[in-house]
């Protein structure tokens, strides 16, 4: 499902789950920041969730480094928030947001994208 907004548009939700964590040392010496608990549950499923709450069940998770298998293992195919497709593209060396939103060019097929950063 891609959801429809009041102008007609429909949208298919991102999230950027990139960067190094360096500020966040030792502790993203073993994983990803965004893989780090907030509470109960990994800091990726707030971003996740908040999607899924807006109506969004398509979404291109955009990580990269190390650890980037660490997503597919905890989130595999999406299924556990109710997604339909859970995608996942990966980001080579540290190019920032734009870099990890040209990622997303063929997900997005020229239609509008919601974005959020996995923190």
């Amino acid at each position: 499902m891609r959801v429809e907004l009041r102008d007609g548009d429909t949208y298919e939700g991102v999230v950027l789950a990139g960067g190094t964590g360096s500020r966040l040392n030792p502790l993203t010496r073993v994983t990803n920041k965004h893989l780090l608990p907030v509470y109960d549950r990994p800091m990726v499923h707030y971003p996740i969730q908040t999607l899924v709450n807006a109506g969004i069940e398509e979404i291109l998770l955009v990580t990269g480094g190390k650890n980037s298998g660490d997503f597919l293992r905890l989130l595999g195919n999406g299924r556990e928030f109710g997604l339909k497709h859970l995608d996942y593209s990966y980001q080579e060396g540290e190019g920032g947001i734009a870099d990890a939103l040209s990622l997303a060019e063929y997900f997005a097929s020229g239609e509008p994208i919601c974005v959020v950063l996995g923190e």
